[in-house]
This record gives C-alpha cells, sequence and structure tokens, in this order.
C-alpha cells in the first residue's frame, strides 16, 4: 500500500475519475412541459391506473415528488411510456391543484388524516333505513368530512320499503341535504339508479356507506360492465378476478358526464383532521354571527355569540342545534 507523508506534493495523489455513481446531484429538476395529463382511477400496492386520453395507464409516483401522494381523483402529469399496454409503466411527475379533498382518520384518536378521493364534487351518503339499522352519528360524520373538504353532501337512503324515512330525513331537514329515498323494488327494476343518476350528471360523486346498506349495488346499476371496462387495468394490478371496494375506483357515468367514485365500506369515519373553524363555512347564516365569538370559540360554550345571532331573528334556531350536532360528534362515537 502507497503511504503518503506530510511533504507529499497534491500531484502524487490520484483523483478518482467520476463515474456513472458518484455524479453529483443537483436540486434542478426537469419541468416535463411535453407531459400528458391524466386522472387517477385507483390506487394499489403503489401502483396507479389513470385515464389519459381515454386510454388506462399504469403508473408510479416520481421520486422528485417525495412524499406527496396522489389520490383517486386527482389531475396528474405523467410521462413515459402512455400507451397502455401490458407491462408498460408511465411516470406521474405532478399532481395538481385540488378542488375539495374528502379526509378521514382511523378514529378520533388518530392524528394521521388519510386523503381518500380528491376533487369530487359531491359526497352520496348511502344508509339504509333498516337492515341494518341507521346509524345517524356515521351520517353526522361523513357530514362534517364533506362541509370540512369542500364537497356537496347528498343523503340515499335505501330499502324504504321496511321502514320510513319520515323520521331520518326530520333529524336532517334543517341542514337542506338534498335526498333521494329508494326501495329495493326500485333497485331491481333499474329505478333507483335513474333516480341517483339526475343528481350525478356533469359531477364527480364519492359514495360512502358502510356494509349491507346496498351502495355496491347501487354502484353496479349506474355503471354497466361495459363501462368498467374502461379500467380494465384494475384487475391486472390488484389480481382479482373484479372489483370488491377494497380501494377507491373512479368508474365514467352511464349515459352522462360524470363520474362515479366507489369508496371501500366504512365501519366508522375518524374526524381528528376536522378543524371547526371550516366547518362553519357550510353554514352561511351563521357565519357572520361568529364575529363576536372567542377565540377558538367551539361555538357550543357559554361565551359563543351565535346564540344572540339567532335570538335576534338573523337565523333558525334549528340550524344552530344542527351545527352544534354535527361538530359534537368528534366527541362522540357513532354509537352513542
Amino acid at each position: 500500500m502507497r503511504r503518503y507523508g506530510k511533504n507529499t506534493d497534491e500531484d502524487d495523489i490520484r483523483s478518482r475519475p467520476n463515474r456513472k455513481g458518484n455524479r453529483p446531484r443537483t436540486h434542478i429538476r426537469p419541468k416535463h412541459e411535453d407531459a400528458a395529463e391524466g386522472m387517477v382511477l385507483t390506487v394499489d400496492r403503489g401502483r396507479l391506473t389513470c385515464l389519459v386520453d381515454g386510454t388506462p395507464v399504469l403508473a408510479m409516483k416520481a421520486r422528485e415528488l417525495g412524499r406527496k401522494a396522489a389520490v383517486v381523483g386527482d389531475r396528474v402529469a405523467l410521462v413515459g411510456d402512455l400507451s397502455g399496454r401490458k407491462d408498460t409503466l408511465a411516470r406521474i411527475v405532478r399532481i395538481g391543484e385540488r378542488t375539495s379533498v374528502l379526509r378521514r382518520t382511523a378514529d378520533d384518536d388518530d392524528p394521521y388524516e388519510r386523503v381518500v378521493v380528491a376533487n369530487a364534487d359531491q359526497l352520496a351518503i348511502v344508509t339504509a333505513l333498516a337492515d341494518p339499522e341507521p346509524r345517524p352519528r356515521l351520517i353526522d360524520r361523513c357530514l362534517v368530512a364533506a362541509f370540512d373538504g369542500g364537497l356537496t353532501p347528498l343523503l340515499v337512503l335505501t330499502k324504504a320499503d321496511l321502514a320510513s324515512a319520515e323520521e331520518l330525513l326530520d333529524l336532517y331537514g334543517a341542514l337542506d341535504v338534498p335526498h333521494i329515498v329508494t326501495s329495493r323494488d326500485q333497485l331491481a327494476k333499474g329505478e333507483a339508479a335513474a333516480m341517483v343518476r339526475e343528481h350525478l350528471a356533469g359531477k364527480a360523486t364519492a359514495f360512502v356507506g358502510h356494509s349491507g346498506v346496498g351502495k355496491t349495488t347501487l354502484v353496479n346499476a349506474l355503471v354497466p360492465e361495459e363501462r368498467r371496462r374502461i379500467t380494465g387495468h384494475v384487475n391486472a394490478v390488484t389480481g382479482r378476478g373484479r372489483h370488491t371496494t377494497t380501494s377507491a375506483l373512479a368508474l365514467p357515468l352511464e349515459g352522462a358526464d360524470g363520474w362515479v367514485i366507489d369508496t371501500p365500506g366504512v365501519r366508522s369515519f375518524g374526524l381528528a383532521h376536522v378543524d371547526p373553524s371550516r366547518v362553519i363555512h357550510a353554514f352561511p347564516d351563521l357565519e357572520p354571527g361568529t364575529e363576536g365569538c372567542p377565540r377558538a370559540c367551539s361555538h357550543d360554550e357559554p361565551e359563543c355569540a351565535l346564540d344572540a345571532w339567532v335570538a335576534e331573528g338573523h337565523a333558525d334556531p334549528a340550524r344552530l342545534y344542527s351545527l352544534r350536532r354535527l361538530l359534537a360528534t368528534r366527541e362522540r362515537t357513532e354509537g352513542d
């Protein structure tokens, strides 16, 4: 081994050539100005199926995006092989700005929020009137998530042949939430899908509901098998014979310019991420009354200015009750 002393000249030391693996890193990122625009249809184990000019393309997130994740509904920019052929893989290099986000946490003690769907216009909350019994607290939580994320809620009540919808609708009357009531007979005849479709045209609608309420059956009626072929890549990605709602999936709406986004069935809907100050935006008749509230007001405390606002006749007391019920659901479980 050659040794170098203190009198060694610089020229006596060999310099190692800059090989491929030793190139200096740069913070300059390519602009990808020629990237194609697409929409994320589904995500499975790090692989994303995107729709690019009518072709489903399998892609992965580029390293330069870091921790930023793309979700169903995201508008993205892609480069690479966009042919959609088997065994090809494109790269997502940009994620567009989101107009809305549907978030949830695993439970109310979990600080880690998960974005379920991006850029949806509506949240269709599917609930059975019987078998299984409706869970108003879960509906409340979904409403809070919709208001917080910038989505318009839509109540879809199923199995009206087993129980009346009147009592449940009375609970949400003050919120002015649009609703649809269907029976199992209407669903079998295709009438339920037609009723729901009127509210979906031209919009991206995310469907949420717990097991047994008929959500997936309704989605299947809205999006027949021939329209599902556009997401044929999903089968290859997941390895399953058909989609079983274990991850969100965007499907083109039959007979209208819109999207149906089927989400996994939920057992709970955590709201640890929700800031009460954002929920009030869904109550434009009450929001001006919060100007006199103390800082960080929960809108359900003795100093809350909303009581005086309602007492002066600026808003319906039922609206304030509904707001406080929704905000209180963050402190309760769905079964309370």
